[in-house]
């Protein structure tokens, strides 16, 4: 995705610089759509399939079948992370960063303070702190499309 990021940036930033916002903010949505296709593709793969990725990593059943229950729950929420990040980097071009940075401090505290009463107050365990971080990563996505299609890159 930063690869897709960097193209983002530049072409959002020469729109912008054109006076072109409303073309900046098509090639943003339809990279962040392009970003949410290929994670989502890949997340939801890994979940289908996780003891394949697994295998790449380890041989020892305890942390495959961990790293294979966690694949299953976070990973048809990839698509929302590739979306938001591609989002991000979108949002630099247009010189945009406030949403950005408060869509990741916001997955931060989700992922964090969720995670944490999920685990240490619900006593959730693992699987608790899996539906977290994918609920963390929609999050994530889901803010910065609503601040890209809701105004937050209005230039004076």
């Amino acid at each position: 995705m930063f690869g897709l990021g960097s193209a983002l940036v530049t072409m959002v930033g020469t729109n912008v610089g054109a006076g072109q916002v409303a073309r900046a903010r098509r090639v943003a949505l339809v990279g962040g759509a392009l970003a949410f296709a290929v994670t989502e593709t890949i997340g939801v793969v890994a979940a289908a399939f996780p003891g394949v990725w697994m295998g790449l990593f380890t041989r020892d059943p305890a942390v495959a079948a961990a790293g294979s229950a966690y694949l299953r729950v976070v990973g048809p929420s990839y698509g929302f992370f590739g979306l938001g990040l591609a989002l991000y980097f979108a949002s630099q071009g247009a010189g945009r960063v406030l949403w950005p940075l408060v869509a990741g401090f916001m997955r931060l505290m989700l992922a964090a303070v969720g995670g944490w009463i999920a685990i240490h107050w619900l006593d959730g365990g693992p699987t608790a702190l899996a539906v977290v971080i994918a609920l963390a990563f929609a999050l994530f996505g889901v803010t910065l499309v609503s601040a890209v299609t809701g105004g937050a890159w209005r230039h004076r």
